[in-house]
């Protein structure tokens, strides 16, 4: 409520006691104090009432969660749906995580970015309160889901395979149920799968059928991009369950893909090549940084040598489980501070305003 200053109330009293004409002159010198006050309070220096970009947890963009997994009430099927997957309980997502589906949102605006994650409780209508939830909901085309593994593994070789409850024993569940919900998505629904630590730099939806070599021995599943019902995934599925050994680190994940890739082809040693019209990418697509490289994410590098870098390269897989302990100083020229500031600038500001 804004107040009068003592001066004025003794001049409203001198102008009642005079002609009543004077009762304008009292009118326009309030309204003008009024007008000045929400004036300078406008344009006051930024600096004083905190951050312009503020990013709380309450922002109106944070939006509901839907209901259930019905792909084909989103966009054409031609445009595809972009699927994360968190298999943890966890809803307080990283910056690794906001940049990663911000950076798809961004370079896929006509799909439908998914983001599957256990810690939503199915039947909720809201995001829990986290910054990330609420940056994620100014994308239109990014959706919350939560991940009903019952339901998702239903109808396919896994869904026995998920009711072993002594699996939850094994060191690497987590993991492990990762690798089986990315082959049982792009089998069901197709599209492209990501992981959440991945920084995407371009469209994706040309790499049809394909997946990456992480280097000369193996593939990885962190991308993989698939018609539904493809034949592939379909072989992925049972050898999921009839090579089962969730006590092996990989086992399930790049082994998997690499076991059933070289059958498909009758390779012995894996090579970048289309075979049956499953395609392996080239380590620069997708893993420009081999993992035994993964400290150059934080070295500083020259705007001109990032660009040879990434030349031939649609998304930066960052390696988290080794470097997510490893300090990033944002505004410097490290390679992934480079990658948040061009790739994911909302949540660029957001580490900024930290």
């Amino acid at each position: 409520v804004l107040r009068m200053p003592c001066c004025l109330l003794k001049l409203t009293r001198v102008v009642l006691s005079h002609k009543p004409w004077a009762l304008f002159i009292l009118i326009f010198i309030f309204v003008s104090f009024t007008y000045t006050k929400l004036y300078w309070g406008i344009w006051e220096d930024p600096k004083s009432r905190g951050h312009p970009y503020s990013l709380s947890a309450e922002i109106s963009c944070a939006r509901y969660v839907p209901s259930s997994l019905n792909i084909a009430g989103g966009p054409s099927a031609s445009a595809g749906n972009v699927f994360f997957v968190e298999t943890l309980e966890q809803t307080t997502p990283s910056y690794l995580f906001s940049c990663s589906v911000e950076s798809a949102a961004r370079t896929h605006p006509g799909s439908r970015v998914v983001v599957l994650m256990k810690g939503v409780a199915k039947g909720s209508t809201s995001l829990p309160k986290h910054w990330a939830f609420s940056l994620l909901g100014c994308f239109s085309n990014v959706e919350i889901w939560p991940l009903d593994l019952t339901e998702l593994f239903s109808g396919t070789p896994l869904a026995q395979w998920y009711l072993q409850l002594q699996r939850y024993q094994e060191p690497h569940f987590s993991a492990v149920l990762s690798d089986a919900c990315r082959i049982v998505l792009m089998w069901k629904f197709g599209g492209i799968y990501l992981d959440t630590d991945f920084i995407v730099l371009k469209n994706l939806e040309n790499l049809t059928n394909a997946l990456g070599i992480q280097d000369k021995n193996e593939l990885n599943g962190a991308f993989l991009s698939f018609k539904p019902k493809h034949e592939f995934m379909e072989l992925c599925m049972q050898d999921f369950v009839q090579n089962y050994n969730g006590w092996v680190w990989g086992r399930q994940g790049p082994e998997l893909l690499t076991r059933v890739f070289k059958k498909w082809c009758s390779l012995r040693t894996l090579k970048s090549m289309s075979c049956k019209g499953v395609n392996a990418l080239a380590p620069e697509a997708v893993y420009p940084i081999p993992w035994q490289d993964w400290k150059k994410l934080f070295k500083a590098i020259s705007a001109l040598e990032l660009h040879k870098l990434l030349k031939n390269t649609y998304a930066v897989h960052i390696w988290n489980k080794l470097s997510h302990r490893t300090k990033l100083e944002i505004t410097s020229q490290a390679l992934l501070a480079q990658l948040y500031s061009q790739f994911c600038s909302a949540t660029y500001a957001k580490m900024k305003q930290d």
